[in-house]
């Protein structure tokens, strides 16, 4: 009999109420994940910027404007080689030629420069006359928050 018992014992099953199944959440597993998630974003985000990689001049209040689909950006980078999107531009007629198409395709687009910040203002402004005799009269210039980058 004492054997009975130590076996029934042993097989004990925890009822908390009739017919009740008590069901914890293990969020364990959650909070890993989202950790994971958490770290690859804070990687891969710096990664994400797109077209031609510059250095980017530094204001105190850059401007918050979104990205759109509507949006082309012309880099200029230091040694003063254009592009528009990730396509190089060998001169200044042929980016007024081909920023006319793009505006007669969709009059809706928008320019934005990325202008690396050793460049000196006046190419700059070269770039910006081009975009205006393409017919683009509102131009903008991307820049970043200091002590951002």
């Amino acid at each position: 009999m004492q054997s009975a018992r130590r076996h029934a014992d042993t097989h004990k099953t925890q009822v908390i109420g009739q017919g009740d199944v008590k069901s914890d959440i293990n969020v364990t597993p959650l909070v890993d994940v989202c950790l994971v998630l958490l770290i690859i974003f804070m990687v891969v985000t710096p990664l994400l910027q797109s077209g031609v990689p510059v250095l980017l001049p530094e204001t105190n209040n850059p401007e918050k404007y979104p990205e759109g689909q509507k949006q082309v950006k012309v880099a200029v980078q230091e040694d003063g080689k254009m592009f528009i999107g990730q396509d190089w531009i060998p001169t200044k007629a042929e980016l007024i030629k081909r920023m006319d198409d793009m505006l007669k395709a969709d009059p809706q687009k928008e320019v934005v420069i990325k202008a690396d910040r050793r460049l000196k203002y006046k190419d700059v402004r070269e770039v910006m006359k081009a975009l205006n005799e393409a017919g683009f009269s509102k131009v903008g210039l991307i820049t970043t928050k200091k002590g951002a980058s």
